[in-house]
């Protein structure tokens, strides 16, 4: 059954959009035709920014008390949760994610929406500040009011937490958004929107426009945007960032990653090997935080290389809705290409071809799939050790000792993510602090939403989760009395 949504959501409500034309949208598994939906152009986008100025400037949303705004997102919160199953079959046929992956993402929803909720009941939305000097007579008073009109950027990997780790705390704090979701996900999206439809916002205060990239900058350019939220690639952060500062609007990037586990000589190599399913080839490799680089003490290289061949050899790949399937297909055939020409390129480097390959899974040569690779024998300078491939294409790197594994894992012009496998967790804690990364795992710990999450150097500039994610998306205010 092919799905059909030839309206946009702009400022709450279903509207015509400036272009009839529909975007096929097709199914990773097999190319088969699986919706058709409108998408933005710069007319729609005009018109979504003008209903988010009028209700930001009216005050509609943005004075409603903070304990109101969070009944709404409570509530809001909740309708996802009641439609979790069919969120995740959404987002299986339209990114080819693996059943297991969809589904299991949803608990992490909700710990992601509960921490930002935890976050405004007790954020500072105003406080006084009492004089330093005993003599004076002045006082500060202290507000954290919304920025203004935000434009939210996702990518496609992951749609709804891209969403809702933006829209949550934006719409906590008063603002009004525009959120610009990929063409690949207009499917789930146009669900998110239903979803936030029978939320209770006003009039105006959000939009969900799937748009190609052109409107997209259109968006992030536009005299009326405030803040610019954007999680994506780097080449585009960059353009982002250069966007916001010729116009000096806020912005806050999450960006690529090309992360390092390090496996140190004290490890249990069988543990370390078993987290590495989840930790670097979750959603078939297309995630920003895939521990992709594995670092092993060259005592004990063969025995991680030889596990870890064994570990991919095991994984299923295939048809998503199946429930053995642990690897499911590239999104779009250009992304499957992009990474077989990536295990092309790591051979031409010399780099040791462990298992897989450029070619595609027998069977399966109708959809965007890709062998999982391992290679050994790789030097951190190598293109497959540096660049983020985003598919299931691991790389692993010998060292010599400890600091040579804290050199290699922060020799990256990224840093977002990371990992430590050790059986003494105070020495992984302190080899984990010496890694320049935003956020680093011990032992395959899930990242926690209550903490902050981004990345240092071309990985990004800010963070999300909990208060100090909720805290971007406000203005400070001080008023002297």
């Amino acid at each position: 059954m092919v799905t059909v949504h030839d309206k946009l959501f702009i400022g709450g409500s279903w509207v015509e959009p400036s272009n009839p034309e529909l975007l096929d949208i097709t199914s990773p598994h097999d190319r088969s035709v699986i919706g058709r939906a409108a998408q933005a152009q710069p007319a729609d986008i005009d018109r979504a920014v003008a209903a988010a100025r009028a209700s930001f400037e009216s005050g509609t949303w943005r004075l409603t008390p903070p304990a109101e705004r969070i009944e709404v997102l409570r509530r809001f919160n909740a309708l996802r949760e009641q439609n979790a199953d069919a969120i995740a079959r959404l987002i299986s046929a339209e990114n080819g994610s693996a059943g297991w992956f969809t589904r299991a993402g949803q608990p992490g929803l909700s710990r992601q929406a509960n921490a930002y909720l935890t976050a405004a009941r007790e954020f500072g939305w105003e406080e006084t500040l009492a004089p330093s000097d005993p003599a004076s007579t002045v006082r500060s008073v202290v507000r954290r009011e919304a920025v203004g009109v935000v434009a939210a950027v996702i990518p496609w990997n992951s749609p709804f937490s891209s969403a809702t780790s933006k829209i949550i705390p934006a719409l906590l704090a008063g603002n009004s958004v525009i959120l610009k979701v990929s063409p690949e996900n207009s499917l789930s999206m146009a669900f998110l929107a239903e979803l936030l439809e029978k939320t209770g916002l006003p009039d105006g205060v959000i939009s969900v426009l799937p748009a190609d990239r052109e409107t997209s900058e259109y968006l992030v350019s536009h005299q009326d945007v405030d803040k610019i939220a954007f999680t994506g690639s780097t080449r585009a952060g960059r353009r982002i960032a250069s966007i916001a500062g010729e116009q000096l609007k806020r912005v806050s990037l999450e960006l690529g990653g090309k992360s390092a586990a390090i496996i140190l000589p004290d490890a249990d190599i069988a543990r370390a090997v078993a987290g590495v399913k989840f930790g670097s080839l979750l959603n078939n490799g297309e995630s920003c935080i895939a521990q992709t680089r594995i670092l092993a003490p060259r005592s004990q290289y063969e025995q991680v290389v030889t596990a870890l061949k064994e570990l991919v050899e095991s994984l299923k790949v295939g048809d998503p809705n199946d429930p053995e399937t642990f690897i499911g297909p590239m999104i779009r055939p250009d992304q499957q290409e992009r990474v077989r020409e990536y295990i092309r390129l790591g051979i031409e480097e010399g780099a040791r071809l462990v298992t897989g390959g450029p070619q595609i899974p027998e069977g399966l040569e109708g959809g965007n799939y890709v062998t999982p690779t391992v290679f050994a024998d790789v030097d951190n300078s190598m293109r497959i050790a540096q660049e983020e491939i985003f598919g299931p294409v691991l790389v692993v790197i010998p060292y010599d000792d400890e600091d040579d594994a804290v050199r290699i894992a922060n020799d990256s012009e990224y840093g977002l993510s990371g990992g430590v496998w050790s059986t003494d967790e105070q020495h992984a804690l302190a080899v984990a602090r010496r890694v320049r990364t935003g956020t680093v795992t011990i032992n395959g710990a899930s990242i926690g939403f209550d903490g902050p999450f981004g990345g240092f150097k071309a990985s990004g500039i800010g963070r999300e989760y909990g208060a100090v994610g909720l805290g971007t998306y406000t203005e400070y205010k001080t008023v002297t009395v």
